[in-house]
């Protein structure tokens, strides 16, 4: 049976969910605050938007949140991995 490297895995989606983060800074720095919105209420089926968006994000606070948006996705690929590997092992 094949199994899944934990750690791999942990990284391959943490890195993509920085990357979705660094994604989301880039639209957000590039097509300003009403391109923001409507790209996200777009995304999220309509939804709107418009008052959770906060285009004042100190530097900081985008470097804080990138290492904890990898944080999390490595820790939801390696469970991800984990529950895998467990289920796999028990057949």
């Amino acid at each position: 049976m094949n199994t899944i490297n934990i750690r791999k895995f942990g990284l391959a989606v943490g890195l993509t969910w920085a990357l979705l983060y660094l994604g989301c800074a880039i639209v957000m720095m590039t097509v300003g605050r009403e391109g923001t919105v409507l790209f996200f209420n777009s995304l999220l089926h309509g939804l709107d938007t418009a008052p959770i968006i906060r285009m004042g994000v100190p530097f900081y606070e985008f470097c804080i949140g990138l290492v904890e948006s990898f944080i999390l996705g490595w820790l939801v690929g390696a469970c991800v991995a984990g529950i895998y590997n467990f289920s796999m092992a028990k057949k």
